[in-house]
């Protein structure tokens, strides 16, 4: 049974990791992500049915269009297999019984699985393109929204710390949008912490935290490998561009979050 759930949970991470690779390559440009067909995006051609297969597609092409021949980018089958992986493993994590799942376990994993869907795409977008989009941080406000009325409907969250939450949050976003009238520019800063503030809505305040940590020990065992790099090859340019913090932030929050829950599920008993 947990292999045939394994099966069903990556099935559905490749075909979420497609739509994640879409939607990181059409948002920053202002492309429909729902409505327009897929496309190559050297040749222009429309893509078949059979050409949009996750994964297997790719091996099956030989990494190429089929109508131009040109190569595809291994990054989108590698990230394809790494949602499917995530999947399987956030599923595991949770512990899930097919014949025992009920609503208020569907709710959760609908809304993790929303949740999942805006770090992936904030993630992709801040990695390549070093910025945050603002219609899916207001996606996840949209989330943390539906997920603070589930916590107080089934889990009997604590309405008042979320009326605090919920507030900051609405302050938040008022003052981005004065912001951004006034100067014409978006206030980074300020966009990171509304994500941070949904992702403690969401994961909790002990793995927000742990997150954060994880984000800092990443960060520094990124910059430890660059200086390495550049004292073996003082050639190496030195870019100065930007820290992806928002891609740090969801790759730490994705990783605490699946650990904690099997630490919680099958270590603790």
């Amino acid at each position: 049974m947990q292999v045939f759930l394994g099966i069903i949970l990556f099935i559905m991470g490749i075909y979420f990791g497609s739509f994640f690779t879409l939607a990181t390559y059409r948002l920053p440009k202002k492309e429909n992500i729902t409505h327009k067909h897929s496309y190559c995006p050297n040749c222009n051609h429309k893509l078949g049915m059979l050409d949009l297969v996750p994964v297997f597609s790719f091996l099956f092409l030989g990494g190429k269009c089929r109508y131009c021949k040109h190569p595809i980018g291994i990054r989108y089958f590698l990230f394809e297999i790494l949602t499917g992986i995530v999947f399987v493993l956030f599923g595991l994590s949770l512990k899930i019984e097919i014949n025992t799942v009920c609503v208020e376990n569907m709710i959760y994993i609908i809304l993790v699985i929303l949740y999942f869907t805006s770090l992936f795409i904030l993630a992709g977008i801040d990695k390549e393109k070093n910025q945050i989009q603002k219609s899916v941080l207001y996606y996840q406000v949209l989330v943390s929204i539906l997920y603070i009325i589930y916590s107080c409907t089934f889990q009997n969250g604590n309405v008042y710390k979320y009326g605090i939450y919920l507030t900051v949050m609405i302050f938040f976003i008022l003052i981005d949008t004065i912001k951004f009238k006034k100067n014409l520019q978006e206030n980074k800063i300020l966009l990171i912490l509304l994500f941070i503030l949904n992702m403690l809505i969401i994961t909790g305040e002990y793995i927000t935290i742990a997150t954060l940590l994880c984000t800092i020990l990443m960060i520094g065992f990124e910059n430890i490998i660059k200086y390495s790099k550049r004292r073996k090859s003082p050639k190496v340019i030195n870019n100065k561009k930007t820290k992806p913090m928002i891609f740090y932030f969801s790759i730490a929050n994705i990783i605490m979050l699946t650990g904690n829950n099997f630490i919680v599920n099958y270590m603790i008993k």
